[in-house]
């Protein structure tokens, strides 16, 4: 991403009400093998640090390929930083227990599978991958040019790509469904772009609200059968 982008995301990511449920989204996922003994996390694509903060355990790292960002990440968040990229992980095999990655696959230089075989080689048996990715190509538009977006994705196409490196136990679900309607009349009108940013405090609360009743059900169990984004659990056997 452009530093201009990095630097609207630190300014507004810990009060933005989307960036909340991402990270309340993806602390659950990662919370059954997070807590195991002796395990090490890492938010692959840490972009302003925002995320591996919520994250942060003992043995917490980063990663992200823009220097800018490795330094801002490093500055909030107080954990090791590492400047890499997803395609060529600077780690050893079997490193984690789990691996985070949030809307990171989809950015443009990515080579997604060997990213996603990269992943697979850091984890040790029984570790998690964790994904976020925006869903749906016809709903590319002006937001995911500015945030550097390449791709949009289909759910069954995300669990296909994990399958095909060796992961098991995947799980898919939307998220981001009850406000769906909202976000695709925002993306399909003329003009926009980057949406990283403050709503009228109001609507952050209102929106905050709606996301975290949904962050309950993903909770409880319950797949959602469509949504602006798309999360993902597999698991390396």
């Amino acid at each position: 991403m452009e530093r201009g982008e990095y630097e609207r995301l630190a300014a507004v990511e810990d009060r933005m009400w989307w960036m909340r449920a991402l990270r309340r989204n993806l602390r659950a996922a990662a919370a059954p093998f997070a807590g195991t003994p002796g395990a090490r996390l890492l938010d692959a694509g840490c972009g302003a640090g925002g995320l591996l903060t919520s994250l942060a355990h003992g043995a917490s790292f980063g990663l992200d390929r823009d220097g800018f960002a490795c330094r801002l990440a490093h500055g909030k968040a107080r954990r090791p930083i590492a400047q890499g990229s997803v395609d060529a992980l600077p780690f050893r095999d079997g490193a984690f227990a789990v691996i985070v990655s949030a809307d990171v696959l989809c950015h443009r230089g990515v080579d997604v599978e060997r990213a996603l075989g990269e992943m697979y080689r850091c984890l040790r048996p029984g570790g998690a991958l964790i994904v976020n990715l925006p869903a749906y190509p016809w709903l590319y538009s002006a937001h995911d040019r500015a945030v550097d977006n390449a791709r949009r994705y289909r759910r069954g196409e995300v669990r296909q790509l994990m399958a095909g490196v060796g992961f098991g136990r995947i799980r898919t679900t939307y998220w981001n469904t009850l406000l769906f309607p909202l976000m695709v009349a925002r993306r399909l009108l003329p003009g926009g772009g980057s949406e990283v940013g403050l709503l009228p405090a109001p609507l952050e609360r209102l929106f905050d609200a709606v996301a975290s009743f949904e962050s309950a059900l993903l909770r409880s169990g319950l797949r959602l059968p469509f949504g602006g984004s798309i999360l993902t659990v597999g698991t390396r056997p």
